[in-house]
């Protein structure tokens, strides 16, 4: 069994465990929620053997590097960081409720990477990106994307929840305090702002070693500066000025928009960036 086929049946994976998880919520079962559970994890550890044996295939082709160098790849990295960071939030936390929120993203971003247009080939790195600093650079960028992501769909729920007070909506009711809400996007957003701190600036040490400059004002690294600003903006406006709920929930939307656009939408721009 290649990766590819691997990660192909980690997707429906995904969805099964997301769907699980939407049940669970809407019926109030216990057991779905656990079932799903136990399928990310299943997932998870799929995805992982999948990254794993990539790896290996590229050396069996005689270009051996990790699987972090191309839009595919990097799209299967995302899915497993978030499926890992929302697996420990729900156990050291004990919120079921965030599998809700979070299993659909690998699933998404799983099925996107299985479109046609999407290229799943192994391919060789070009001069620039033979270092050993592609891994730091790019794996603590996607984390912090993943706590981003998780951080998101927390907020929407908070905004969603926020609406359904005031409509009376039962089901909504069923998603935690605004507290708790609250405290889980700040968390979040601090653990994803830690990581894209230390990719921006790995990413500034492999520039200067590839290129020969630590920062160039290329697309991506003025939208990555623009994503750091927006969440600089919101710890600092909820440890300074004491902003709270829904002004932060707004905040994350906003920065997590700027993610999408740093990840994807430079890649329309010309630059030493662009995922192919």
């Amino acid at each position: 069994m290649s990766s590819s086929e691997i990660f192909s049946i980690i997707t429906f994976v995904y969805g099964f465990a997301a769907i699980l998880y939407v049940f669970s919520w809407i019926f109030k079962k216990t057991l779905p929620g656990k079932l799903a559970t136990a399928a990310t994890i299943v997932g998870a550890l799929g995805n992982l053997a999948g990254i794993i044996l990539r790896w290996v295939e590229s050396y069996q082709m005689g270009i051996g590097h990790a699987p972090l160098s191309n839009l595919y790849e990097s799209l299967i990295f995302f899915a497993m960081a978030i499926a890992l960071i929302h697996l420990f939030i729900g156990y050291r936390y004990k919120i079921q409720f965030i599998g809700v929120v979070a299993s659909p993203i690998p699933f998404l971003v799983m099925a996107y990477a299985s479109l046609p247009k999407i290229d799943n080939a192994i391919q060789p790195l070009i001069p620039a990106l033979q270092s050993n600093w592609l891994i730091a650079h790019v794996m603590t960028c996607f984390i912090g994307y993943s706590a981003f992501a998780i951080a998101f769909g927390v907020s929407v729920m908070f905004l969603l929840k926020s609406s359904g007070n005031r409509q009376g909506s039962d089901i909504l009711s069923r998603i935690p305090d605004f507290d708790t809400l609250d405290d889980l996007t700040h968390q979040m957003v601090m653990f994803g702002f830690l990581f894209l701190t230390v990719g921006i600036i790995t990413g500034a040490v492999w520039a200067n070693q590839a290129w020969g400059r630590y920062w160039g004002w290329d697309p991506k690294e003025t939208w990555s500066l623009i994503t750091w600003l927006i969440y600089a903006t919101l710890l600092h406006a909820r440890l300074m000025r004491g902003w709270q709920g829904k002004k932060i929930a707004i905040l994350s939307c906003l920065g997590f928009f700027a993610v999408i656009f740093t990840y994807f939408g430079v890649n329309l721009l010309p630059g030493l960036h662009s995922y192919q």
